[in-house]
């Protein structure tokens, strides 16, 4: 039972940044957490997930080398830092966390049992 609020969405123009944060509270300990995006008329999409421990980390290719997902050091935020922000990264983002404690991540979405409300970014052109 975690239970995980994201915040740091808006509007940004094509080339700009913003960084995403995701609290958990509950008992998250040693879950990875992910990055997921809907955008309008497409299905949920992997982003980014992290281990618990911070130590690996995964990313969709269409965000490689522009985003990068990091853990705060008391591990209960992860952030997601979004450079060179391009239009078709417009989506509702949701954090999550695994289903069960692992040392190792995933980026299939079955494997996330909690679930963040999601917050907007749009970047306009």
């Amino acid at each position: 039972q975690v239970q995980l609020v994201e915040s740091g969405g808006g509007l940004v123009q094509a080339g700009g940044s913003l960084r995403l944060s995701c609290a958990a509270s509950g008992r998250s300990y040693n879950l990875f957490m992910g990055w997921f995006r809907q955008a309008p008329g497409k299905e949920r999409e992997f982003v980014a997930a992290i281990s618990w421990s911070g130590g690996t980390t995964d990313y969709a290719d269409s965000v490689k080398g522009r985003f990068t997902i990091s853990r705060e050091n008391d591990k209960n935020t992860v952030l997601l830092q979004m450079n060179s922000l391009k239009p078709e990264d417009t989506a509702v983002y949701y954090c999550a966390a695994s289903r069960t404690p692992w040392y190792g991540l995933s980026s299939r979405e079955a494997d996330f049992g909690s679930w963040g409300q999601g917050t907007q970014v749009t970047v306009s052109s």
